[in-house]
Formats: structure tokens, sequence, C-alpha cells
């Protein structure tokens, strides 16, 4: 596949956008700065790739980009900005307070963690921004996402807004939080994320930790070969290394990876967010994914459905067929955690009401 690059000129007018205004941006010269995001990933479409280079090997996910770039995307705006086929299930809005309420009604917990786009974080990867790397509290692009949030919080569900810690955590000493050349977020990103997870529990009292295992942990740098390195098809791009924090146990007398529990009060919902450094094979690493760091933080394992494909509908479907399988599988659950990338809002399979039991 090729890549597009972005051209002298796009660079140009994007530092130009970023730097009129310093820290702070104006609602209209946001809207024109995610527009021009949406432009980049549908001239890599035009050119049959997902990829979008950025500067300093920072690799971008075109479908990614159009997201951020589509506008609000719930309520009568879905039709006009969903990717999915089933034009009955375009706005994510009704699936989610849905699910919120038939775990109410069981007297289940919902914590929605979406995972912020890349660019979000990193937006100076794709032009130069030295006012935005420079300033204590960076602009925040997102201003779709916020307002859905915020209404999604009007209706009772409790949201984890990750923005403002990634915001300040760019240029954490343990690493970036996303990978260069992949779609997904670092090992650095799910140490921070698991952290701020059971902070959340704190803060809301939806889950209080009273006993602790001894997991134990190492940090390790390792190489991988990400799914964006792959669709360039580029061999001048070097190969990424990223810092892991692996969680381990005993078992058997032999130090192993700790594997999801079943039983667990908790279940950690969602995407291949859930999966990355977790799973192993594809997903580069196994045992320093985020349900191997909120092990290590809550002190306890945490039942896992995750899917490789949508965190949207796919993974409801798959908590589905657990209690299908399991009647009494609702009796030992408190808490859910919903944890998807934020492109699933448009760039999806569709937003369906899938039942719970």
């Amino acid at each position: 596949m090729t890549i597009v690059r972005i051209s002298v000129w796009a660079l140009f007018a994007i530092t130009i956008l970023l730097s009129c205004s310093k820290s702070f941006l104006t609602t209209q010269e946001i809207e024109e700065l995610l527009t021009s995001w949406a432009n980049l990933a549908q001239k890599a479409n035009e050119k049959d790739t997902i990829v979008v280079t950025g500067s300093e090997g920072w690799l971008f996910f075109g479908p990614e980009l159009r997201h951020v770039g589509v506008g609000p995307f719930w309520g009568k705006a879905a039709a006009n900005v969903s990717t999915a086929r089933n034009r009955n299930s375009v706005d994510p809005l009704p699936a989610i307070l849905d699910f919120y309420r038939q775990l109410q009604n069981i007297g289940i917990d919902l914590l929605v963690v979406p995972v912020p786009p890349k660019i979000i974080t990193y937006p100076d990867k794709l032009s130069s921004v030295a006012e935005f790397v420079q300033s204590a509290t960076p602009s925040r692009f997102d201003i779709h996402h916020q307002t859905f949030y915020n209404l999604l919080r009007t209706n009772g569900v409790r949201v984890l807004d990750l923005v403002p810690l990634f915001l300040t955590s760019r240029s954490h000493p343990n690493g970036i939080l996303y990978c260069k050349q992949d779609t997904h977020w670092s090992g650095n990103a799910t140490v921070l994320t698991a952290r701020e997870i059971v902070a959340e529990l704190n803060r809301r009292s939806l889950f209080q930790v009273t006993q602790r295992n001894p997991f134990t942990h190492r940090w390790q740098t390792t190489e991988i070969l990400g799914d964006l390195w792959n669709a360039a098809n580029d061999p001048s791009i070097i190969k990424e290394r990223l810092p892991l924090r692996f969680v381990e146990t005993t078992l058997n007398g032999l130090i192993a990876p700790v594997d999801p529990d079943p039983s667990s009060p908790i279940v950690l919902l969602g995407d291949s967010h859930n999966l990355i450094f977790h799973a192993g094979k594809d997903m580069h690493a196994r045992g320093a994914g985020l349900p191997d760091q909120l092990a290590l933080e809550l002190g306890f394992a945490v039942d896992l459905v995750a899917v490789r494909g949508s965190g949207a509908t796919a993974a409801r479907i798959n908590l589905l067929r657990r209690a299908q399988k399991d009647p009494s599988y609702w009796n030992s659950k408190r808490l859910v955690i919903w944890c998807f990338s934020a492109r699933e809002f448009t760039e999806t399979d569709g937003w369906q009401n899938v039942p719970i039991i």
C-alpha cells in the first residue's frame, strides 16, 4: 500500500491554523482543523491506504482521522456520518443508554471508558505546533466527544474521560501514550488508564478494594510490528520499540501472566484495546495489557470480554453468550468497565440494542 504524505502546503496551513491563537482556538478554528484531518483521511482512502504519515515516524489511522472530522455523531446527525451498514443502528446514544439501564435493573454499575483518538493527544505529530507542545494545558480538539460525554452523564451514565490525563502525560517518563506505528495505545497508556480507572472507582464509590494479591511487575522494552507499519509496507520505516509493564503471578511454582477470572466481580468489556499487549501473537505481547494492569492495581483479576472487531455491538453479543452459557453469570458481577476506541462512535458495524440476559 502507499502512504499518504502531508504536503508542505498542508503542513503550512495546519501550522498557521494551530498557531494563530497560541493555546486556545475558537470553535470555528477547531472545526477547520478537524475537517483538515478528515480530508487527509479521504485522500488516503482515494489512494487505497489506511495510513497517513506524520512527523518523527508517527503513523495515523485514516478512519480515525475521518471520525474526528465528521462533527456530531449522535441523534439525527448519526445517519450522515456513521459507516454502519445497518442504517437502523447508526446512533450510539440509544444503545449505550439501553445497556446502562439493563445493568441498572440487575444492580450492576457501568463505567464507560472511551480511548481517545491518537490525533487528539498528539496533533503536533501531524504538523509543527510549537505552541501546543509548550503549553502547560494544551488545547482540547475533541469538542464533539466532550458534548457527547456530557449528554451520557446527563442520562446517568458514568464516563471516564481520559483526554485530560493523556494531554498532561504526553511526555511521560515511562513512554508515549500511543504506538507510533499501530492503531492502538501504548503499554504505558494502559498503566496510566488502569490507575485512573481505580481512582475513578474510589471517587465514585463504585467498588472498594479490600484485598490485594501479591502480583509482581517488571518493565521491559519490546519491539512490535504495528498494524500501520505493516499497512505502510515501507521498509525504510524503522520498527518501533516500546516499554511495557508485564504483570506476573506464581502458578504451580512458575512465573506466569495473570489470566482473566470469569468469576471476578468486574467485567472488562470492549474492543482490541483490551487485548493489545495482553493476548500475545498479533497483539504484540502477553501479560502487559489493560486487563493485566487492572489486576495489578486492583489486586485481583478481572473478567475479560473483548473482541478484535467492534467493541460496540460484537462485544456485547459475546457478553450475552456468556450469560446464556451460565445463567448465574451475573450473580457475582458488580461492575462493567466498557472500554473501546472513541472512533467506534462512527467507524463501526453499528450500535444495536443487545440484551444482557
